[in-house]
């Protein structure tokens, strides 16, 4: 009897810790973010079994490419789909990029402060409670949408962050690609004390058994998922060693050294990458200097996307941004078969016109050039902006019809000093010409 009173009072305790804080965080926000547009995001009833009892909505773009890419977002604890969405501006970055995105969302029902259930064995096991319900609703959208099943990726904050680590190590064939945003490894919980622990407390669990526990969650074989990782340094409610005990399941997970390949500042803050042994990056991660429990924005140009407000903070950098670019998102493909069958290396036209080009595999370009591609503006974005241009992608595409053998288009050359942009109606049109879809 006595056990079982130790048991509840540390319960309580930690209960009442996290309920402090959280009211702290939301008391500090700049303003609560308004109710989404009840048009915005469109609930889905009918997606499955839902052993997990969770609602489905969606943002799918008017005007979408053919086979568009899926972005799974989870909300974090006192959320829902919509103020998530609002937060983050996934759904606005939707719109410029050509993708859907998929927002579960919990049910009081489930647990009261609306957290993912990360830490409970029947909801973080394959084929099981809220994580098969998850999957459920990914199919269904991979068959409305018309999908294409190598661009499935999944983000989440805290308790969504946690589900984020759930989903890529039960259903990894499922995903090319994560963001775990204030979150916390896979299966280092298994009930609501444990879970408490893990957020508050340094835990120290090796890497070895970090990434086996990764490994036990399916009988996956195959290429694992491509993992961006973001922590702040100052968070109170998911200790920053949870980020770091993230990275190294993740390394172990996909072979890799300890060490990472490099290491750059942006502004105050830190990225980390590990890249394969072609130059790949496989695992990044960013320490956020000084941020507290939240999603990391960037706000201040005309082209920023996301809200400021509780667990949503404007610390000059776009990690919607920065993870859109590190999964590749702002990438297409022209569906011009004849033209580019004679092309060696497949032609990738990005659908927002500032973004880099990229002929063939290519190492991830540097963070500067990622930043200037989506023209985010914030102060501390910009001491780290590239100010040279020294690969104009219209001279890169002009070569490569060239060697193809094709009519080379009629592209501008960037003025003096200014940054290169993609004309991509000259390129459409001579790649139909080539394939002698239009009249020549």
């Amino acid at each position: 009897m006595r056990d079982f009173r130790n048991v509840f009072d540390r319960l309580q305790a930690y209960r009442s810790k996290f309920e402090r804080l959280l009211a702290a965080a939301r008391a500090k926000a700049p303003h609560a973010p308004p109710a989404p547009h009840p048009t915005h995001l469109r609930e889905v009833a009918a997606h499955g079994a839902n052993p997990g009892n969770l609602r489905m909505f969606v943002y799918a773009p008017e005007h979408l490419p053919r086979r568009p890419p899926l972005v799974v977002a989870l909300h974090g604890c006192s959320q829902t789909a919509g103020e998530f969405d609002y937060g983050t501006g996934w759904s606005s970055l939707a719109d410029r990029l050509g993708f859907v995105v998929l927002y579960p969302q919990q049910q009081p029902a489930n647990n009261p402060r609306n957290c993912f259930s990360w830490f409970l064995p029947g909801d973080t096991a394959r084929g099981q409670g809220e994580a098969h319900s998850i999957s459920e609703m990914i199919e269904h959208a991979i068959a409305k949408f018309g999908i294409d099943r190598r661009k499935v990726f999944v983000t989440g904050l805290s308790a969504g962050g946690a589900m984020a680590s759930v989903m890529l190590a039960t259903y990894p064939e499922v995903f090319a690609g994560g963001a775990i945003i204030a979150g916390l490894p896979y299966g280092c919980a298994n009930n609501v004390e444990q879970a408490f622990q893990a957020m508050f407390t340094e835990q120290g669990h090796p890497a070895q058994l970090l990434g086996d526990r990764v490994r036990a969650a399916s009988s996956h074989g195959g290429r694992w998922p491509k993992i961006s990782i973001w922590h702040g340094t100052g968070d109170p409610i998911v200790k920053p060693c949870n980020g770091e005990d993230i990275i190294r399941q993740w390394i172990n997970v996909h072979g890799l050294g300890e060490s990472p390949s490099y290491k750059e500042s942006i502004g105050r803050h830190v990225r980390r990458v590990w890249t394969d042994a072609q130059g790949q990056p496989l695992i990044e991660a960013f320490s956020i200097s000084g941020m507290a429990h939240g999603v990391p924005l960037s706000t201040a140009s005309e082209n920023g996307c996301g809200a400021p407000g509780a667990f949503f903070l404007d610390v000059g950098i776009s990690s919607t941004h920065h993870i859109a670019r590190f999964w590749s998102l702002g990438d297409s493909v022209i569906d011009a078969p004849h033209a580019v069958a004679a092309v060696s290396a497949p032609l990738h036209i990005p659908t927002h016109s500032d973004a880099l080009v990229s002929t063939g595999a290519t190492p991830e370009p540097s963070h500067a050039s990622l930043q200037a591609s989506f023209q985010e503006g914030s102060s501390a974005e910009s001491e780290a902006r590239a100010t040279n241009y020294p690969l104009d992608p219209n001279a890169v595409i002009a070569a490569a019809f060239k060697a193809a053998g094709l009519p080379i288009p009629e592209l501008p050359a960037a003025g003096p000093g200014a940054a290169p942009r993609v004309s991509p109606g000259p390129i459409i049109a001579a790649a139909l010409k080539a394939a002698g879809l239009a009249p020549s």
